[in-house]
């Protein structure tokens, strides 16, 4: 069976009843969405839910939603990998940190922050909740005044997704089904449920029928020319720094494979697109794995060549790397395409014998087809396979680099990787496992529907997202 690690992915494996379709990606730098109510509602009893999964980890503040000026605002975020709830207005009103940190840039996390300050006791002021339980475990604990008036559905005061009112504190990952009630302190229940199959695992529910209040809202992503559009027919949201590409299919009922920023010790890239873009700076001769470790089956992905120089490799890798002179194939835990040698194939420090390829540059498109079952990696380039290459050949492998079957692996895995082999190159890839961060000029699905490819994925080749995990490559 294929893995995935890390393990935690919320609803990556278990079936469910509902799916999302569709997320938004924020960069971190200048994506959010806003609308300010025209008339204030109830600013004491409210419930914000929201779906999220991080690209950046870290002591930066990353601020999923606020209300918020340059002197008063609300606002949930993420700061140090704690979760918090705050309100300051020169000096903290209420304030609200986990002890959990969050650091699995390859989970989705639900959250639920209910408001009822109307509450006599004062833990029951402000309720959060992630993946359907309550958090707490706190280290601050600071509840607001009974009958405190938030910021939240306040007239003239914008309410943000992604932000809050400083320009350095934006969301970087990406969101999905967002919602706020308005005159309700909901249980989580009401947004989600525990799998019947896998009760550890929680998992989405349609919110639809709920109902919303004044200025409540529900975001479900689904139309890419209005992101900010309101489900529930209300005000729609403002959106900035947010283009028709950042809507996704990266969900929490599908979870797309990412190029790993916790593997990034050793080669200091840096990441954006949702952890889909990665850039080398040139100081070190090594490589960065993906979030998804693979077992089993046929695979099929895509790398987009912003930049790249000569020894700049795409491949695959069988652990992690652990020196900044352990370039992609020059040991026997992985191999590199290798740009600038012709194409060559790199492996145990050699160029793999009898193979053919060609060199690959700026804009190119690199195909890439891992076949677990047969022990074959296929490379290819803007749509014609390397060597002759047809990855739909099983055990005769035409074309293909065979490689060292997974079982016989130090751990019996293998994962998608890119790298360099000289420490003063540097190349910018964006990897498309099947949720580009770029638009193509046509959109190929697998064979199951998943995943959206510049060239159509070989017959029996599956996207990289959890819904395909467990089927072995068909």
């Amino acid at each position: 069976m294929p893995l995935i690690l890390p393990g935690n992915v919320a609803t990556a494996t278990a079936s469910t009843t509902f799916d999302v379709a569709n997320s938004v990606r924020m960069d971190g730098s200048s994506a959010y969405m806003t609308k300010t109510p025209g008339a204030s509602s109830n600013r004491r009893t409210f419930t914000f839910s929201a779906w999220v999964k991080r690209s950046t980890l870290g002591s930066g503040v990353n601020v999923i939603f606020s209300a918020s000026n340059s002197a008063n605002r609300d606002f949930i975020y993420f700061e140090g990998d704690a979760l918090k709830v705050h309100k300051y207005n020169s000096g903290y009103e209420y304030k609200i940190t986990t002890n959990r940190l969050f650091r699995d840039d390859s989970a989705w996390y639900h959250i639920v922050a209910a408001f009822d300050t109307t509450q006599g006791t004062a833990s029951n002021r402000i309720k959060l909740y992630v993946n359907g339980v309550q958090e707490t475990s706190l280290a601050d604990s600071d509840y607001p005044s009974e009958d405190f008036d938030t910021n939240y559905n306040t007239v003239s005061l914008p309410q943000t997704i992604g932000k809050d009112h400083d320009a350095s504190n934006y969301f970087d990952g990406y969101i999905a089904e967002v919602v706020m009630i308005d005159g309700s302190a909901l249980a989580p229940t009401s947004f989600g449920e525990f799998n019947s199959d896998s009760p550890t695992i929680w998992q989405p529910i349609d919110v639809s029928g709920l109902t919303f209040g004044t200025n409540g809202y529900y975001l479900d992503f689904e139309a890419s020319g209005n992101l900010g559009n309101d489900a529930n027919g209300g005000t729609d949201f403002s959106e900035s720094g947010l283009a028709a590409t950042d809507q996704t299919t990266d969900t929490c009922t599908n979870n797309f494979c990412t190029i790993n920023p916790l593997d990034n010790q050793i080669a200091s890239s840096t990441f954006s697109e949702g952890n889909c873009k990665v850039v080398t700076s040139g100081s070190n001769d090594t490589y960065n794995t993906s979030t998804f470790w693979l077992s089993a089956g046929k695979w099929y992905w895509e790398i987009k060549v912003g930049t790249s120089s000569s020894n700049d490799l795409i491949g695959i890798a069988s652990s992690q790397t652990n020196s900044t002179s352990l370039h992609l194939g020059e040991n026997t835990f992985g191999y590199g395409y290798r740009n600038g040698g012709a194409g060559d194939v790199r492996y145990n420090n050699s160029a793999v014998g009898g193979w053919s390829g060609t060199d690959y540059g700026n804009g190119d498109i690199i195909m890439v087809a891992l076949d677990l079952t047969n022990s074959k990696l296929y490379f290819g380039v803007d749509g014609t396979w390397d060597n002759s290459g047809d990855p739909t050949t099983g055990s005769t492998g035409t074309g293909a680099v065979s490689i060292v079957a997974v079982g016989s692996t130090p751990n019996g895995i293998y994962s998608p990787a890119v790298g360099e082999w000289h420490n003063s190159n540097s190349f910018t890839y964006e990897a498309n496992f099947g949720n580009p961060p770029y638009a193509n000029s046509s959109d190929a699905a697998d064979a199951n529907g998943y995943g959206a490819f510049e060239y159509a994925p070989p017959s029996g080749y599956l996207a990289l997202c959890s819904k395909n995990l467990g089927s072995d490559g068909g």
